[in-house]
């Protein structure tokens, strides 16, 4: 669902998206919605920091689970 918004652009930067007939709704939607996935990554590093750690150093000390019979 879209939703209209007010923004603050650069004149200069708009005019010249405009005269390239460049879809400025189109691209602030995808340029955020990227802004928003990193800072989506970057937040799930930050929660979950301590349990990646337990569980690395679980894995280096104990090995993989059932590792002692892969095949490969």
């Amino acid at each position: 669902m879209k939703r209209a918004t007010n923004l603050s652009l650069s004149g200069d930067v708009l005019e010249a998206a405009k005269k390239l007939d460049i879809n400025i709704s189109e691209v602030c939607d995808s340029h955020l919605r990227e802004v928003v996935r990193q800072a989506q990554e970057r937040q799930w590093r930050e929660d979950y920091a301590e349990f990646v750690a337990a569980y690395n150093a679980t894995m280096e000390s104990e090995g993989l689970a059932l590792d002692e019979w892969k095949s490969f």
